[in-house]
């Protein structure tokens, strides 16, 4: 992904200050290096699903103006004994032969920096701990910027941990920042602010990834709903369809509008439909 291709996500206030840091510590080398210290080259995300790791991920990328390398853990992990290990050293090597910076981005790590077992006598495990032991090594020598992100984080063994110099929890987003994404995934509508207040209060719980889904499908029904004449004639209407089709996986705990959907009586109506903004 090149740098211009990314959106600015909408951070807590320790997860922004956290990256504001790394930034300005990635660009004081010299400085850093009068008190014998170095910039920190590696990150590791954890959180929730749908909390926005990749999307900070690609936004440290912009600001550093180099592009991401997205690296899946399903292109590294083989079945095979000894190639899951050639398959990581190869890409390393790759990486420290290259003339162009990157960062590298390492999605869903735990499924191979999961904690090591015994050597049981089984090739899968065995292969699990020779590649753990591969990815240690070349992390510890990679000069590039490093990235990785895991929902699972407890699932990490504590040695792939300690490897990175900063651990970062993307936690779900408080009222404040469900309040911004709600409003930024409206437009170009103009919500109603007490609506979109309202809402924030009663998506506590909900990832930025379901919050997006629920605007985006409110949207939809604004532009469709005339087309098949169906015409949205309250934000209740349309928040009660809109939930009604985008159910977080049954893994995670509801938001509130999820567990009480009749709550969308209870939203303002004053500003109804919204109005589409025009640019000049």
């Amino acid at each position: 992904m090149s740098p211009g291709e990314a959106d600015e996500p909408i951070l807590g206030v320790s997860v922004r200050s956290a990256i504001y840091e790394w930034l300005v510590e990635i660009n004081t080398a010299e400085e850093l290096k009068a008190a014998r210290l170095t910039p920190r080259t590696s990150a590791l995300l954890s959180g929730p699903p749908g909390c926005g790791k990749t999307t900070l991920a690609h936004h440290l990328a912009a600001r550093l103006g180099i592009p991401m390398v997205n690296v899946g853990s399903e292109m590294l992990y083989e079945a095979f004994l000894g190639a899951s290990e050639r398959n990581a050293a190869a890409l390393f090597n790759a990486l420290a032969t290259s003339e162009d910076r990157c960062v590298v981005f390492l999605d869903e790590i735990d499924a191979i920096g999961g904690k090591r077992q015994e050597d049981s006598g089984g090739g899968a495990q065995n292969g699990r701990n020779s590649m753990l032991t591969v990815l240690l090594r070349k992390i510890e020598t990679f000069n590039g910027i490093l990235i990785a992100a895991t929902n699972r984080p407890e699932s990490l063994d504590p040695a792939l941990w300690r490897r990175f110099g900063m651990q970062i929890s993307v936690d779900l987003p408080d009222d404040d920042a469900r309040f911004a994404i709600l409003k930024r995934y409206g437009m170009p509508y103009s919500f109603d602010e007490d609506l979109l207040s309202e809402l924030s209060d009663l998506t506590e719980g909900a990832a930025p990834s379901l919050l997006r889904q629920l605007m985006e499908s409110v949207k939809r029904q604004l532009v469709v709903g005339p087309r098949i004449r169906r015409e949205t004639r309250s934000a209740a209407e349309a928040f009660a369809l809109a939930i009604s089709q985008n159910e977080p996986h049954p893994d995670y705990d509801k938001p509130v509008l999820w567990r009480n959907p009749q709550l969308v009586e209870n939203l303002s109506q004053d500003q109804w439909p919204p109005k589409m903004e025009t640019r000049a």
